[in-house]
């Protein structure tokens, strides 16, 4: 494959590589071992190539392996690496490295100007920016027409309809240009006439050429028949004045052959609101992340079944058809993005399958409508708003007109699909209560794709709570899910018996803390789920200014097993995955067997009780701020011997001073002298009465008292809920019982310095990292799942406790050294004292020890003790 892909490369620059360029050019290495390189074009470019998916590193430094054979006159500037999917370019008298997917090569087409030999004049903008440009030129035009009362379905429907009319007049459905011509020529200056003569070109539009009147105007009979549903429904006509007509004017000014189908429908559907209208470009989903979904999922298996067919021409018919027959489902489609995306990979390699046809000269260069046989209509979506619903079916029809471009471009003819024929079904209806098989029977059906919406279990609102608990036959413990995971569940039950694959994008939450037992344990033993591919966590957002990142999954699953699954891990939110082949994928998305963990009260090893800190319930009234102390002891001399340090995980770990009336021993007659203590012991109970939950109205009768006392007597470790994920250990300290720990820590009185040696180490850290909650990206830990749920190091022998003990308090005492420093400061990756650091380092090795294993990773780390627990837990 290697020949017929760097031919087509250098044919992209209209340079024959046989004319400038050697194919497996034979040279000798270092200790005089033979070698070929891929491609060589002397003095001026080096290439490598490997197969999909192996490392680009190893080409590289395979290329550069192969200078010492070459003369100095020989030697390149250039190195280019490729794997089929993505290419990466070397400058080496720059020292520079571009890295891009083969797709968007015509994208990057400057960047080989030494080949061509001239400096590109083509604009090679990005589609993203282009469709950001489009939405935001829309926005303006709507605002105009929105102002006069248009408004509602109307609206929605008028502007869809403008959206496919302005794409039309620059890609070739339309003569070009002849919608902007006419509204340039033939509206009034002020705008009056628009309204009308829009209306006209939307009835004409929706009518047969021979159903059409016999004395239309010139200009309006160019326009063709376009069917397909767009343009058949009657809609009020818009008034319209000069302003309108500028905006809809410099609409079409617009170069719309440049958008992307798929980002532009997400950011168009942000035009209605005016919130979302302040942030075009927040909402959408980049098409590398759905590349990652549908890579995975179908893509590379197709490209690989089509590479062991092409040279056979009756397999190769055969995956052609195969082709023409799958079908897909976005049950969450919102403006078809991922729909978009998947039909024109499809079309793509569609593409491929005709280029093979004419080189094994069995494709007849007759009518084009013949030579593609993918079509809109295997692709099917459920979305429960009606405007991205609308831009959805349009924004299908325009991805399909840009790939029959792309197909008249390779082959010489034109080829569109007006009138439009049969459209993708995309259905106006709540996904959790439509039954999905009256959308596509799932005998039918090969894929199930999408991104369902992003909503924590505690932000539903009160119909999606409702039909969420349907869908889980209102089972225990359900109402602790995401929103999310309903797809999960109605996917899974659509699935069950078939040989349909799925994937979907989440937050991470579903496959951390309390949700893995509750969601992935019922998918399991009641439909059989098994996990075929997973991407960890890694930031889901676009680069707009102001945009929140979302931390998610890919989770690709089915009711069958698979003899391959696929691993893509992540070495940080931000970086590029790595794929791994592995045996096993558990709900964790680690790599070893299924582990579900419980909600337990106790822990499964005989370790110390860990307890939450107290809750004070007070609305603020028993807490004094440090910069109010010195004010409030003033005024209230006798109350200090009653105030205690507070502590909870902000004070702790960024070094902050906070107090609270702790008043459980009080004589009531001593407090009845107090009126400013009296005073926040009003307020307290007030609050307290205004609560809806009773049993926060019962602890109204002890307003002095915080709302939940768990204090230990004794010296206790402070372990803090919510701490940054970028820490690599999350701090803990100990205090004694005159310090008042909040519910915003857990506690483990009497704890010795083997359990903070054991806490602090990078087995419970590996432990944390998988298994615990998030609040956003932070850690949020539990005493219930990852706590209770550790597996400790087993018959542990005296020696190595003490040595951990020793190393712990090393650490402790290293941490005294800095005494101006917070524990944020000591913490950080990029502030941590190298004191510290090694400190920790030795406490690691301890704790290693007492497992009895060296671990040459993370990810073994956790394979070990997720084997671990199922070994305790099978005991019990």
């Amino acid at each position: 494959m290697k020949m017929p892909f760097w031919d087509g490369f250098f044919d992209v620059f209209g340079v024959s590589r046989k004319r400038v360029a050697s194919f497996e050019y034979p040279v000798k290495k270092l200790a005089n071992k033979q070698g070929y390189i891929d491609v060589l074009w002397k003095g001026k470019m080096l290439a490598e190539h490997k197969s999909r998916g192996l490392s680009l590193d190893k080409a590289y430094n395979q290329a550069k392996d192969y200078f010492p054979g070459l003369k100095d006159v020989e030697l390149p500037r250039y190195i280019v690496v490729s794997d089929f999917a993505v290419i990466r370019l070397y400058d080496l008298e720059k020292d520079t490295k571009e890295e891009f997917l083969l797709k968007d090569l015509y994208k990057n087409v400057d960047l080989f100007d030494f080949i061509s030999g001239h400096k590109s004049v083509v604009d090679y903008g990005k589609e993203e920016n282009a469709s950001i440009e489009a939405a935001e030129l829309m926005a303006l035009f709507h605002n105009e027409i929105a102002k006069t009362g248009y408004s509602g379905h109307d609206l929605e429907v008028f502007l869809v309809r403008i959206l496919f009319c302005l794409f039309a007049d620059d890609t070739g459905i339309f003569p070009k240009h002849s919608f902007r011509n006419y509204i340039e020529s033939r509206t009034q200056v002020d705008g009056s006439d628009l309204g009308p003569k829009i209306a006209q070109i939307f009835q004409i539009l929706n009518t047969p050429l021979e159903k059409r009147q016999s004395n239309l105007d010139e200009d309006l009979v160019v326009f063709p028949y376009v069917n397909g549903g767009i343009f058949s429904e009657n809609i009020g006509i818009v008034s319209c004045d000069a302003n309108a007509l500028i905006r809809l004017i410099k609409c079409s000014s617009f170069d719309w052959s440049e958008i992307s189908a798929s980002v532009f429908g997400s950011l168009f559907q942000g035009v209605m609101n005016e919130k979302e209208r302040r942030q075009l470009g927040a909402h959408y989903t980049s098409e590398l992340n759905i590349l990652k979904v549908i890579t995975s999922l179908f893509l590379d298996e197709l490209y690989i079944e089509f590479d062991g067919v092409k040279y056979d021409p009756k397999k190769l018919n055969t995956f052609h058809k195969k082709l023409s027959e799958l079908k897909f489902l976005d049950p969450a489609c919102g403006c078809g993005n991922f729909l978009v995306v998947a039909y024109r990979e499809i079309r793509k390699l569609e593409l491929e399958v005709l280029i093979q046809k004419e080189k094994n000269s069995e494709l007849m260069l007759g009518p084009t409508e013949d030579m593609s046989i993918v079509n809109v209509n295997q692709f099917y979506g459920i979305e429960i708003e009606e405007f991205p619903t609308l831009i959805a079916r349009v924004a299908m029809y325009l991805v399909d007109h840009q790939m029959n471009n792309e197909l008249s471009k390779l082959f010489g003819k034109i080829y569109a699909r007006i009138p439009l024929r049969e459209p993708a079904t995309i259905v106006n209806a709540d996904a959790l209560t439509i039954d999905w098989e009256s959308v596509v029977p799932k005998n039918k059906l090969s894929y199930i794709l999408g991104n369902p919406p992003f909503v924590g279990a505690r932000l539903m609102e009160k119909q999606q709570k409702e039909n969420f608990l349907k869908v889980f036959d209102n089972e225990k413990g359900a109402g602790n899910l995401d929103f999310v995971t309903a797809w999960y569940e109605k996917a899974s039950r659509y699935i069950h018996g078939t040989k349909i694959k799925t994937a979907f994008v989440s937050t991470n939450s579903i496959c951390q803390g309390e949700q893995v037992g509750i969601l992935w344990k019922r998918l399991k033993e009641k439909y059989g789920v098994v996990i075929h591919f997973a991407h960890q966590t890694f930031k889901w957002n676009n680069d707009a200014p102001g945009v929140a990142a979302v931390y998610c999954i890919i989770v690709g699953f089915a009711c069958f097993e698979t003899p391959r699954k696929y691993l893509y891990e992540y070495k940080d939110i931000k970086a590029e995955p790595k794929e791994k082949e592995v045996k096993h994928i558990n709900a964790y998305l680690a790599e070893g067997e299924d582990v579900f963990l419980e909600n337990r009260t106790s822990p499964i090893c005989n370790v110390s009780e860990m307890i939450f800190g107290s809750m004070p319930n007070d609305d603020g009234n028993l807490i004094i701020e440090n910069n109010e102390l010195e004010d409030f002891i003033e005024s209230e001399p006798s109350s200090k011997k009653y105030i205690k340090q507070l502590i909870g995980a902000e004070e702790f770990i960024n070094n902050q001073k906070r107090w609270c009336l702790w008043l459980v021993d009080i004589n009531p007659e001593e407090l009845r002298t107090m009126p400013k203590v009296l005073e926040r012991i009003e307020k307290t109970k007030e609050h307290r009465l205004k609560s809806k939950r009773e049993a926060t109205k019962k602890l109204a009768k002890t307003p002095s008292l915080f709302g939940e006392i768990r204090q230990p007597k004794s010296n206790y470790l402070l372990v803090p809920f919510v701490s940054s994920e970028n820490r690599e250990i999350i701090p803990m300290g100990y205090f004694n019982s005159e310090v008042i720990a909040t519910n915003r820590v857990a506690v483990v009185p009497d704890a010795s310095l083997y359990t903070f040696g054991v806490l602090t180490s990078i087995m419970h850290m590996t432990w944390v990292n998988r298994v615990c909650g998030r609040l956003e990206s932070r850690y949020n830990y539990s005493i219930n799942i990852v706590y209770n749920n550790f597996p400790w190091p087993e018959n542990v022998k005296d020696e190595q406790k003490k040595k951990v003990e020793t190393c712990a308090q090393k650490v402790l005492i290293v941490r005294l050294q800095f005494p101006d420093s917070s524990l944020a400061d000591l913490y950080d990756p990029n502030t941590m004292p190298p004191e510290l650091v090694e400190a920790h380092n030795n406490l690691d090795r301890a704790v290693d020890a007492c497992y009895g294993k060296k671990f040459k990773d993370k990810e073994e780390r956790i394979e070990f003790l997720f084997e671990l627990y199922k070994k305790y837990t099978m005991i019990q």
